[in-house]
């Protein structure tokens, strides 16, 4: 893995001068962030060495390289999914490889299903836990050189990033939720059965993606702040037919308010 990564690396250094401080994950319906950003680079995941390509709707599939919040950052216009027949070492490649492009912080979105009865479909919700119901990204040999064999989970969310960003929504007018989030494999959404389980184990939100590229950045000690654009409902008496097409208008909604609050946490962080 070692060598792939070198070689990636050395195809995007070769293709900008940005030297990113921050990367950033652009999940469903949120891709459109990259029009605050300022582009030097952008470079289709097909032309990368050894990264995977987008195969989902809404993700554009995209590796952006400039600026935002007055920080050079490197932006993921889409990411990988388990359910599109990825391993996890390459679901999870990209955080890898914008660990070694320098980044010091990852910054995470995503949509999901809100389980918690407290929720509305367009809250923001801060990710401050999660439950990993996906294979754990880490196992098999493990590479000293990027972290750790055994990884602490007890603060898989940075509480720094976290106070910020909520003061950021205070001085906004911003609202938000804090909240766990359950990870699943995907592609099919849940049973009702399912999203009361999920919420009986201490779930507030499922989604399909997010928590394996957090356990890799925590394994190569990178802090995180994560958030969840909730699109549809997982409680009793508000359940409702949803399609990929419906979470991705719900999560664009949200947009503007997503994109200022990230913003503003990238400048202050």
């Amino acid at each position: 893995m070692l060598e792939k990564i070198k070689n990636t690396i050395s195809y995007i250094r070769g293709k900008t001068d940005i030297q990113p401080e921050l990367g950033i994950i652009l999940g469903t319906g949120l891709g459109g962030m990259v029009r605050d950003i300022e582009i030097e680079t952008s470079i289709p995941y097909e032309e990368i060495p050894d990264f995977p390509v987008s195969t989902v709707d809404g993700h554009h599939g995209r590796l952006i390289l400039g600026r935002l919040g007055g920080r050079e950052i490197v932006a993921m216009q889409g990411r990988f999914h388990y359910y599109e027949g990825y391993q996890m070492p390459e679901v999870t490649y990209p955080v890898r490889v914008m660990k070694m492009l320098g980044i010091r912080a990852l910054i995470v979105s995503n949509a999901s299903g809100g389980v918690n009865p407290d929720f509305e479909v367009g809250d923001i919700m801060i990710m401050n836990d999660h439950i990993n119901l996906l294979p754990n990204p880490l196992i098999g040999k493990n590479i000293d050189s990027l972290g750790n064999r055994i990884v602490d989970m007890s603060e898989p969310y940075d509480p720094e990033m976290i106070s910020k960003a909520e003061e950021i929504a205070r001085d906004n007018d911003i609202k938000v939720q804090k909240g766990c989030y359950v990870a699943t494999s995907g592609p099919t959404l849940e049973t009702p059965k399912e999203y009361q389980y999920f919420r009986i184990i201490g779930g507030d939100a499922v989604g399909m993606s997010t928590v394996p590229e957090v356990i890799v950045a925590r394994h190569m000690d990178l802090p995180v702040f994560a958030v969840s654009v909730i699109t549809d409902l997982g409680v009793p008496g508000k359940i409702e037919k949803i399609s990929h097409e419906v979470v991705q208008q719900a999560a664009e909604r949200v947009e503007p308010q997503l994109t200022r609050l990230i913003e503003k946490l990238i400048a202050s962080v």
